[in-house]
């Protein structure tokens, strides 16, 4: 017990007196010290181990006992002189802090004095400045009050001086001294009150009215809304009264241009009545030419009239372009069934070219402040088109490769397109029906031009080239899209677009479907009939050398309308307004082109698919049996061989513009003739060992030949894509693998299953009878074959979903009740 009390304590020591490593660094710091008893990690036993390091040292463990007892000794005293000096401590603090208290005491009053000697010098300056802040308030106010009566005198004066002005029609001075006399008044707003102000302004405020109606007369008498204009040019009172007009209520302003422009124009409105001969369409030049020699008279004679800043013959203009899309639209609309396209686009033509010469010659800023009138809206495509297609420019000769160059450097907008040609929208139809039948004929033509001079010839810039007629629709479709854009952007440009549609289809089905040479086999290849009938060695019909050209001359021209069908929808959706973008739609007729595309590839890969066919057949013919050595490659590959080199150069050399559709063409071929062969393959039956070596030998040199197709008679060796090579890799592989599993020996049974399951990995029961046909077993062989094959079939996981493992299929139930009658009756052999 005694023991374990001291245990005890000893470890509440160790824990009272576990000091942190920052404390102990401190402590050494101020009292270092080299005694172990001092140092943090002082352990007891080592401690005594220094001091008895062998046993004949016990013998002084007296005098190390004495030592610490004298040493604790001296620590106790240390301790206890030390808690005895801390005694007096708390009473030596006591005495510090009232000190200190009685220090702030004397500090605060201190600092009360100052502040109060500090607010009797503030009061002392406030004293001293008052009668100096009076005399700055009085020099305020009397400045303001002899400011306030200088304006009220130049008020006064300049009111009685405006009226006398007013009444002798000196516009010249009116027009500054109103400007001043408004500035003037404006300072008295706030003393609106004081009668004598509030009567200056009335008085203002007349003569500001009498100001307008007299000058309103004035321009009356001089520029009569009936008769003729007066006679010489402008006086310099009018002159002035538009000075002083600018000053005056905006109305005035409105007015006097409203009447004027009106009164400029009469004649226009008479010369050009809707049942005058020169209002119709043909002459629709002459109201142009009018209107211009107008504005040079007006130019000469009024020019210096109006201040600069009313833009008066810009305002002559916008007004005739509104008067001038009215009228036409009425006359249109009276003789609709005479308008032809010829005449129709003759008058849009000479309509756009004038909007354009107005954008040139004016900016356009009247045409938001027009009284009753609204700025035309801009078309979506900020290019103006006049800009960029005049000067000679012949749209017609622009190649369709336009379509694909960068975008030219974008003009400023024509604030003046539309502002008169608007008025032919509704008449647009007939230019629509004219590009419908236009086209139409155009088809036609391609059609008849491709019967007169045939497919493109072999050995010639033709030979699988992109068709002629390909670049002429679309030059034609870009000269219409053009054209139609400079007429209207809105529900015209949809129905081009629908016009569009419809001869790009029937571009694909008569000039690119309709002229693609007729399979000689069917989709799948040669028929079976076909097959039974053919004599060995016999070849399938097969295109010729030009019937290849066509085709690839096809495909090449669907794969050219592709891509510039979907820049021809860009086009469109640039050219149309904002809020018909959605219904521009050209995916179909690119879907129809695909189309084309895919069945041009189709054709070919059927071509070289159907030229191979005699020579698999004859390989499943012959006796594989009976052969006794091993030679080279066997006819058929060589004949299959010569029908891919002659085939394939023909159709990479006319399809190097698309190179991706020959890729295409050589993995779809490899997908159709891999299996193809390895059918035939498991119609080699039955193969002696002998057989099975030199069909291995003959289906890796087709797996040479394949892994080069691309790139086969060819001068420039390139790398076959890696997807390709994958495809042919993996066929022919499993080819080989077939062949290996027929060159085994069938003895052990276990061992040949293993070793078919592990090559093959393939769980079909049947690709398994097919390998036992190819060996020639016994029929009775093979039911036990296939039972331990069944046994020896590892278990699929369950809900797999069909990977590259095994591939199983469940028997049908008279499958099922053939085998086990199959089974009872070799039973019974046995027994």
């Amino acid at each position: 017990m005694m023991e374990e009390e001291e245990f005890e304590f000893a470890e509440d020591l160790e824990a009272i007196l576990h000091l942190t490593p920052e404390v102990q660094l401190a402590i050494e710091q101020v009292f270092p010290s080299q005694d172990p008893l001092d140092r943090a990690d002082f352990n007891a036993v080592e401690y005594i181990n220094t001091l008895f390091p062998t046993e004949q040292s016990l013998a002084n463990i007296d005098d190390v006992v004495n030592k610490i007892r004298l040493k604790i000794r001296r620590l106790d005293d240390n301790i206890r002189t030390v808690v005895r000096g801390q005694t007096n401590v708390g009473q030596d603090g006591r005495q510090a802090l009232e000190e200190a208290q009685i220090a702030i005491q004397q500090l605060f009053g201190k600092i009360k004095d100052i502040k109060d000697k500090a607010e009797k010098s503030e009061q002392m300056v406030k004293e001293i400045t008052r009668d100096i802040k009076q005399l700055d308030h009085a020099k305020r106010h009397l400045t303001t009050s002899i400011t306030t009566l200088n304006h009220l005198h130049m008020l006064a004066g300049g009111v009685d001086s405006l009226e006398a002005m007013t009444r002798k029609r000196q516009y010249g001075e009116v027009a500054n001294l109103l400007q001043g006399v408004v500035n003037v008044l404006e300072h008295f707003h706030k003393y609106m009150g004081i009668p004598q102000i509030r009567q200056l302004s009335e008085r203002v405020k007349a003569a500001q009215n009498e100001l307008g109606t007299q000058i309103l007369a004035d321009f009356e008498e001089a520029f009569p809304s009936q008769g003729s204009k007066r006679p010489g040019g402008p006086s310099n009172v009018l002159r002035d009264a538009c000075l002083v007009a600018n000053v005056l209520d905006p109305r005035i302003k409105q007015e006097i241009i409203k009447k004027f422009i009106r009164q400029h124009l009469s004649e226009y409105l008479v010369l050009f009545q809707e049942n005058q001969d020169v209002a119709w369409l043909d002459k629709i030049d002459r109201r142009y030419a009018w209107i211009k020699r107008q504005l040079v008279d007006y130019e000469e004679k009024y020019g210096r009239m109006f201040p600069e800043e009313w833009c008066m013959t810009e305002r002559i203009a916008v007004e005739f372009c509104h008067i001038t899309r009215v009228e036409l639209a009425k006359v249109m609309r009276t003789r609709a069934k005479e308008i032809e396209v010829k005449l129709l686009l003759f008058a849009i033509q000479r309509t756009t070219n004038f909007e354009g010469l107005l954008a040139k010659r004016f900016t356009g800023c009247t045409l938001t402040d027009v009284p009753g009138q609204k700025r035309p809206e801009s078309p979506l495509d900020p290019t103006n088109p006049f800009l960029e297609d005049e000067l000679g420019e012949d749209v017609g000769t622009e190649r369709d490769e336009d379509l694909a160059k960068p975008k030219k450097p974008k003009v400023p907008d024509n604030p003046f397109h539309g502002i008169v040609s608007k008025c032919f929208e509704p008449h647009l139809y007939v230019y629509i029906e004219s590009q419908d039948k236009n086209l139409g004929e155009l088809i036609d033509r391609f059609v008849a031009d491709f019967r007169a001079q045939g497919p493109p010839k072999v050995g010639t810039e033709e030979g699988g080239a992109v068709l002629p007629s390909c670049a002429d629709l679309f030059v034609y479709y870009k000269k219409c899209m053009v054209q139609c854009s400079q007429l209207s952007t809105g529900e015209p440009m949809i129905a081009l677009t629908t016009i569009f549609q419809k001869f790009l289809r029937e571009y694909a089905w008569k000039i690119l479907s309709g002229n693609l040479p007729k399979s000689s086999s069917n989709s799948g290849g040669l028929t079976i009939s076909s097959l039974l009938k053919e004599k060995e060695g016999s070849e399938a019909a097969k295109f010729t050398v030009d019937e290849l050209c066509l085709i690839c001359s096809i495909l090449s021209t669907a794969e050219y309308c592709l891509a510039t069908t979907q820049q021809l929808e860009e086009k469109l959706k640039e050219k149309v307004d904002k809020v018909l973008v959605e219904r521009i739609n050209l995916t179909g007729e690119m879907d129809t082109f695909s189309t084309v595309i895919s069945n041009s590839i189709q054709l070919l890969v059927q071509d070289l698919d159907a030229a191979c066919d005699p020579a698999l057949t004859a390989m499943s013919k012959m006796p594989w049996q009976s052969v006794e050595h091993v030679g080279d490659q066997s006819p058929y590959v060589t004949s299959i061989i010569m029908h891919i080199k002659q085939n394939v150069p023909i159709i990479r050399d006319n399809l190097a513009s698309t190179r991706k559709y020959f890729t295409q063409f050589c993995i779809k071929f490899t997908n159709s003739f891999i299996p193809k062969f390895i059918n035939h393959l498991f119609r080699c039956k039955p193969i002696s060992m002998v057989g099975a070596e030199q069909l291995l030998l003959d289906t890796h040199s087709l797996k040479t030949v394949l892994l080069d197709l691309p790139s086969i008679g060819s001068q420039v060796l390139r790398k076959a894509p890696a997807s390709y090579t994958k495809i042919v890799v993996k066929g022919m592989t499993r080819a080989e693998m077939i062949l290996k599993v027929v060159m085994a020996p069938h003895e052990p049974p276990v061992v040949f299953v293993d070793n078919y399951i592990k090559l093959l990995a393939d769980g079909n029961p049947e690709t398994f009878q097919k390998i036992l046909d190819m060996k020639g077993l016994k029929r009775s062989e093979q039911s036990s074959m296939l039972e331990l094959f069944r046994q020896r079939l590892p278990t699929p996981p369950s809900g797999a979903d069909g990977g590259p493992s095994l591939s199983f299929s469940t028997p049908t139930p008279e499958q099922e009740s053939s085998r086990i009658r199959k089974l009872e009756k070799l039973i019974k052999k046995r027994l």
